[in-house]
């Protein structure tokens, strides 16, 4: 099931958020919690439902509103649809070197949540200088391995 709404972007403290009426949670399914698919004008981002403050809000951070090229206070058409895909995230190869060099720290590493995956994929992904890399992969290894 997908919904398609049309919604104005409101402040939400620094971010913003798609809105979502507790009848239309009901219809999407999922779950006040759920993975969900959110498309604007053809880009699709993988999110999550969250409950804050009594509101059902998909919460649309700074690097979500760039992909979708979106502005708070901009009015959008948005498709949204449950994400039952599994949640992978692509390891740089050199953060995979470094977890499959300690027996268990890869399974470690897998039994974290997507969010925190992705994060820490994310931070060795977009380091520009070497030298960073190198830190935030041992950064990673380190909270891995719970040291």
């Amino acid at each position: 099931m997908a919904l398609t709404i049309e919604t104005t972007l409101a402040p939400q403290g620094p971010a913003t958020a798609i809105l979502l009426t507790d009848p239309q949670v009901v219809e999407l399914g999922g779950g006040p919690r759920a993975a969900v698919l959110v498309t604007v004008a053809g880009r699709t981002e993988r999110l999550r439902l969250a409950r804050m403050g009594g509101l059902n809000c998909i919460g649309l951070s700074k690097a979500v509103r760039a992909a979708f090229n979106v502005e708070i206070g901009d009015t959008i058409t948005a498709e949204i649809a449950l994400d039952t895909a599994e949640r992978t995230v692509d390891v740089p190869t050199d953060l995979a070197a470094a977890l499959d060099s300690t027996p268990g720290l890869r399974a470690k590493y897998d039994a974290l949540s997507y969010s925190r995956r992705k994060e820490l994929a994310r931070a060795v992904h977009s380091a520009k200088r070497p030298e960073t890399r190198e830190r935030r992969i041992a950064a990673a290894v380190a909270e891995v391995s719970g040291a």
